[in-house]
């Protein structure tokens, strides 16, 4: 069985706020990690820009960041739910 890699992130967006970027959810007992509904919100915003205007080289460097940080929790929460399946298998 290989494992797949991980994600790189190469850096961060510096709108991204330290603290409150991520949130958890349960769904059927299982934590999911999203980004929070103001990332969500500027994620958004420069969607819409783009597609009335041409992002500045900064905010599509912003928005790139952040593709890379939805794959990242995209990664995660496949591993977890993964762990969780395999987590019921095995307690059967």
């Amino acid at each position: 069985m290989t494992i797949p890699l991980l994600p790189t992130l190469h850096n961060l967006p510096a709108t991204l706020p330290l603290e409150g970027a991520i949130s958890i959810e349960l769904q059927e007992e299982t934590p999911i990690f999203r980004a929070s509904s103001n990332v969500q919100n500027r994620i958004e915003k420069l969607l819409l820009q783009q597609q009335d205007s041409q992002l500045t080289p900064e905010e599509e460097k912003e928005l790139d960041s952040y593709e890379e940080i939805d794959d990242y929790l995209s990664f995660i929460n496949r591993v977890v739910c993964n762990l969780f399946e395999n987590k019921n298998i095995l307690s059967w």
